[in-house]
C-alpha cells in the first residue's frame, strides 16, 4: 500500500519558521518527481515547490521563493520543506505529492496536479500576525 504521511505542520507566528516532512512507503520515488502543493482557502490547489529526482533542481512559485527550500532524502523515500519568514497568507493545508511516472516530466512550476498520482493526507500550517 502506497502512502505519503506529512508531519511538521503546526501554528507559528509571522516571521517563524517550520520544517515538513512526507515519509514516504510502499513505493520508492527515488526517480519520480516529488512536490509539495498548498490549498489556502478560498483557492484551488496550488504546487508550491517542486524537486527532481535527484534533487538538482528546484522551482518554486514566486509566492514562496527566497523562503521556502524543498528537499529530498532518496535513501530514506522522504521529502522536506523548510519553510522561513512565514506569513499569514501562507496558512493552509500542505500535501505532498508524487508521480509514478519516472523522470522529471511536469516536475516544474507551474504543473498541473492531475499529473501526480499519489497524495498525502495533508498537515495544518496556520501563521498568525
Amino acid at each position: 500500500q502506497v502512502q505519503l504521511v506529512e508531519s511538521g505542520g503546526g501554528s507559528v507566528q509571522a516571521g517563524g519558521s517550520l520544517r515538513l516532512s512526507c515519509a514516504a512507503s510502499g513505493f520508492t520515488y527515488s526517480s519520480n518527481c516529488m512536490v509539495w502543493f498548498r490549498q489556502v482557502p478560498g483557492k484551488e490547489r496550488e504546487g508550491i515547490a517542486f524537486v527532481y529526482t535527484f534533487g538538482d533542481y528546484t522551482t518554486y512559485a514566486d509566492s514562496v521563493k527566497g523562503r521556502f527550500i524543498i528537499s529530498r532524502d532518496n535513501a530514506r523515500n522522504e521529502l522536506y520543506l523548510s519553510m522561513t519568514n512565514l506569513k499569514p497568507e501562507d496558512t493552509g493545508i500542505y500535501y505532498c505529492a508524487a508521480r509514478r511516472q519516472y523522470g522529471n516530466g511536469g516536475c516544474s512550476y507551474p504543473s498541473d496536479r492531475a499529473l501526480f498520482d499519489d497524495w498525502g493526507q495533508g498537515t495544518q500550517v496556520t501563521v498568525s500576525s
